[in-house]
């Protein structure tokens, strides 16, 4: 039985709680994304670079890191994937960078830049 002198107690302390709570969980969601899409890029750089030195082709190494990350939005565009060579001559090391620049679901921060990066021996 609650005392007639608390009656709002429990309301206030819930209205000094409940920003905290909320502030808790969303920077939960905001950590999880972030780290869903930084294991998203790293994947998308191993198979870019992975098409790359089996077949020596920029073309072919785009395409297959936009399918790797194809839940991404706004998806990977070109100029997110860069090469540290022209092309893949046989025994020499070839490294894709895939970049990103994550905007987070509740605006207060960000947008954040995140890369994930591929190496691979060329020819093999």
């Amino acid at each position: 039985m609650v005392r007639e002198s608390e009656r709002g107690a429990v309301a206030v302390e819930f209205a000094l709680l409940a920003p905290i709570l909320v502030m808790l969980l969303l920077g939960i969601m905001e950590l999880g994304r972030a780290y869903n899409v930084q294991t998203t890029l790293t994947n998308a750089a191993r198979e870019s670079v992975r098409s790359m030195a089996i077949n020596n082709s920029q073309t072919s190494a785009r395409t297959a890191a936009k399918n790797a990350a194809t839940q991404l939005s706004p998806p990977l565009a070109d100029a997110n994937i860069t090469f540290s060579a022209t092309d893949c001559t046989v025994g020499t090391q070839m490294t894709v960078t895939v970049s990103y620049n994550l905007s987070t679901l509740t605006g207060i921060a960000g947008p954040f830049a995140m890369t994930g990066k591929g190496t691979m021996l060329c020819g093999g």
